[in-house]
């Protein structure tokens, strides 16, 4: 009797022990959905999420998105709204029985008491194909409300069975002010956050934090509680802490860019990269390679990119991109990092300053497109190899008129047979010249065409 009366004391005792070593970004939770900071666009008035929500019909979901951005705390926060029960699973510690004996207490709980459960998954897109196909048939019977959180694109990482089951809510870095005012609300809660030490803290600190943190609230709280906690303030002091911009910096010490190799922002950032260059902004495309470099990008996805651009997007239009990128892709594997940086960042700014072409782009394009969607041509006979024993017995070759013995060196002859253009020169940089000479050598051509016909008519005369 006396360790059942103990029971809730024991119980009391562990919870208090385990909130003391929670950190700051837990411990500070918001409580209630009133109290959720960010993502307006999918809890706004009259948003889908805040009508599922307040019709008690969650289906499943699907959170994506950046870390620290409320996608766990939202999904606790559903189970308090819609008075169900909520069991969190890990994606890598759970396995196919786990799941399986959730799902059938789940259906218990749901058969006698009319309580629907929210099943919880961190990290969906480690899941692995017998895990997704274990929670297929409790999410299509209704049996649990699956809510599932991750950071990786789930029409990539994640079964496509459950994602056309489920609604997909993109969560986006919290603002600047979002952050402030978590930050604010931790350094006033008594109960759960650090309101209990006399803290001043500058605003030129919170704006700090703020900034740095790329929208994660979890890395500015923790910031946060470290600056502190690294100090000797007490909740006893008399002097009250002075947290300033330089404690702010301390606590965060180098800022971990996110990086994953198979991710969105592995493609995303290079997409902004190339896009930036093509665009002829050089500053931005400066920022978007450093982003890269910082992250850890490999140096050779970056330049094997700037590569493909030089005749993508440039071309013609200024034919020295080409060789300037190809020697730098080979300087930043003779050099490598942290000096081949500086190469890269003058194939950038040059290529971002480059007169810009997609001619040849086009132009090979269109030639292949012909290809596949027409009929074959054939090689004319006086253009088909002749350099072998009985090739002038076929008739290859015979006719063939060699350029160097004509007017300028421009061949009269009809090399293909049908009249096709697929190389339009721009307007822009050394294409010009190009036009210029292209319009030169059709004219002459034309000449000589003109003069080969009359030739052969005065013949048959």
């Amino acid at each position: 009797m006396p360790h059942d009366r103990a029971t809730p004391l024991f119980a009391a005792s562990e919870a208090a022990h385990r909130a003391h070593v929670q950190p700051l970004a837990a411990r500070v939770r918001p409580a209630s959905l009133g109290e959720f900071v960010g993502q307006e666009q999918l809890l706004g008035e009259g948003k889908l999420l805040r009508r599922l929500i307040a019709a008690g019909r969650l289906g499943s979901l699907i959170f994506y998105g950046p870390p620290g951005t409320g996608k766990t705390t939202l999904a606790r926060l559903l189970a308090a709204e819609c008075q169900a029960r909520f069991r969190p699973l890990s994606a890598v510690a759970s396995g196919v029985k786990q799941l399986r004996e959730e799902l059938d207490t789940a259906h218990d709980l749901l058969s006698a008491e009319g309580r629907q459960t929210i099943l919880f998954v961190d990290e969906l897109h480690r899941f692995n194909r017998a895990q997704q196909d274990a929670l297929l048939p409790g999410v299509e019977d209704g049996i649990v409300a699956f809510v599932g959180a991750t950071t990786a694109n789930p029409f990539f990482a994640i079964n496509s069975a459950l994602v056309s089951r489920s609604r997909i809510f993109e969560f986006t870095p919290l603002q600047r002010e979002h952050i402030k005012t978590l930050l604010h609300r931790a350094l006033a809660d008594h109960e759960r956050g650090l309101g209990r030490y006399p803290i001043k803290i500058d605003d030129d600190a919170v704006d700090f934090l703020a900034d740095v943190c790329d929208g994660d609230a979890r890395q500015a709280l923790s910031a946060l509680e470290i600056g502190v906690l690294s100090s000797s303030v007490s909740p006893h002091s008399k002097t009250p802490l002075r947290f300033t911009r330089e404690l702010a910096e301390e606590s965060v010490q180098r800022k971990a860019v996110r990086f994953d190799p198979t991710g969105d922002d592995h493609y995303d950032v290079a997409s902004a990269l190339i896009k930036s260059v093509r665009g002829s902004d050089p500053d931005a495309a400066l920022y978007w390679l450093a982003r890269m470099l910082e992250s850890g990008e490999d140096v050779r996805f970056i330049v094997r990119r700037l590569v493909i651009l030089a005749s993508e997007d440039v071309g013609n239009a200024d034919p020295q991109a080409l060789p300037l990128a190809v020697a730098a892709m080979q300087a930043c594997e003779f050099v490598g990092l942290p000096e081949c940086q500086l190469t890269l960042s003058q194939l950038v700014i040059y290529l971002a300053c480059a007169p810009k072409s997609n001619a040849a782009t086009v132009a090979i394009d269109a030639a292949r497109r012909d290809i596949r969607e027409g009929r074959t041509l054939p090689v004319p006979m006086f253009l088909r190899d002749a350099h072998y024993g009985g090739a002038q017995r076929l008739g290859h070759g015979e006719g063939y008129q060699y350029a160097h013995d004509e007017s300028g060196a421009i061949g009269s002859q009809d090399y293909l047979g049908v009249p096709r253009q697929y190389y339009r020169p721009t307007p822009r940089g050394f294409e010009q010249q190009l036009q210029k000479r292209l319009q030169e050598i059709l004219r002459r051509r034309g000449q000589a065409r003109d003069r080969a016909h009359r030739d052969g008519n005065a013949d048959e005369r």
